[in-house]
């Protein structure tokens, strides 16, 4: 009897790893497709614009620079291949942060700007324009940024301080994230109160997100935060898709759940001061890639993690084709683009997944 039972076991065995090798093989290719169609997008969104470029003028002048006419050049190398990979870096940030969120506060509405870091990157460009600051005789164009930053990591700072110092459970993170969101909005709404109307009509352009104030220093930054942080987030992404199956049960794996939420909130307040600081208030972005790729690949997060990521990039890259194409000779804001996408996007989306979110 033995002797018929243990093929039998065998053949189960071979066949559940057949699965999953198969399973494994398909998601491999899944982002693989995902990279080839934000290669494809990125590409497309150096050839749009007023300036109409082919396909092959633009792969000549970013591998050939020497081949295409010096305005040509100037078109691609100081204009557009600047925004174009500040919306991929950008959109892969967002959607990085927003898919470690979901996770960590076990919500499939969390983004990153549920813990008011959108609001508090507002606030620092804000009391620049309107109070005029300056430091050590440096440019607007740097100081806006950098306070922008720096008002984003200090929110991120004080919500990691009042949940550590109450306790880092879920309801306690998104409650401070909503409170500190509404009193930021809050504080912007009174500086847009006293300020004037051009300093008015300058908040309200960053609030609407833009890639105009793209620079190769910029991307290269905002890419560094990202190569930094994504093999953080890979090295625990064991552990996320372990808390997925609830904190009593990571914790019988060993998992401090805490810990985990806190390093983890921490890294998505980098990636997403680092994005904001450049670009403005761009939402959507980091909600809806997730569940893209969670849709796509599942929630192993070996390959959720970078879905998102490539989903994000993919999703503004988008975004910035739409942004000079929907008027031409107009360039449209990216977030009001990625506002207008992401509603009817979201919903669509809350629809497949049967309304169980």
């Amino acid at each position: 009897m033995a002797s018929d039972v243990l093929p039998q076991h065998d053949s189960e065995s071979t066949s559940l790893a057949t699965k999953y090798q198969r399973s494994i093989s398909w998601k491999l290719l899944l982002l693989s497709f995902l990279v080839l169609l934000v290669a494809g997008s990125f590409v497309f969104d150096v050839a749009s614009g007023p300036a109409a470029l082919s396909w092959l003028e633009v792969l000549n002048g970013l591998f050939q620079a020497d081949a295409v006419e010096g305005a040509v050049r100037v078109i691609i190398w100081d204009v557009r291949l600047p925004q174009a990979l500040l919306a991929v870096v950008v959109g892969a940030c967002l959607g990085l942060a927003g898919a470690e969120m979901q996770t960590v506060l076990n919500n499939p509405l969390a983004s990153p700007f549920t813990l008011g870091i959108g609001a508090a990157a507002t606030l620092g460009a804000s009391l620049v324009i309107v109070f005029q600051f300056s430091l050590f005789g440096l440019p607007s164009t740097i100081i806006l940024p950098l306070a922008a930053f720096v008002m984003s990591a200090l929110a991120a700072l004080l919500i990691l301080f009042l949940s550590r110092h109450f306790g880092a459970a879920v309801h306690t993170v998104v409650l401070f994230g909503i409170a500190l969101l509404f009193g930021l909005n809050a504080i912007v709404g009174l500086l847009q109160f006293v300020a004037d109307a051009e300093a008015v009509q300058q908040i309200v352009f960053w609030t609407m997100g833009s890639l105009a104030r793209a620079g190769m220093a910029e991307v290269t930054l905002v890419a560094a935060v990202l190569l930094l942080a994504l093999p953080f987030s890979m090295r625990q992404s064991w552990a996320m898709t372990a808390l997925l199956s609830g904190e009593e049960q990571a914790h019988s794996m060993g998992i401090k759940v805490s810990r985990l939420r806190l390093m983890v909130l921490m890294r998505v307040s980098v990636l997403t001061a680092a994005a904001l600081a450049f670009v403005g208030e761009i939402g959507f972005i980091g909600l809806v890639a997730p569940h893209i790729a969670r849709l796509l690949l599942g929630e192993d997060h070996r390959f959720f993690l970078p879905g998102s990521a490539l989903a994000g990039a993919l999703l503004l890259s988008l975004s910035s084709i739409a942004s000079k194409m929907l008027i031409p000779g107009v360039l449209i804001p990216v977030g009001i683009i990625t506002a207008l996408v992401g509603i009817p996007l979201f919903i669509a989306l809350i629809i497949k997944r049967g309304r169980t979110l």
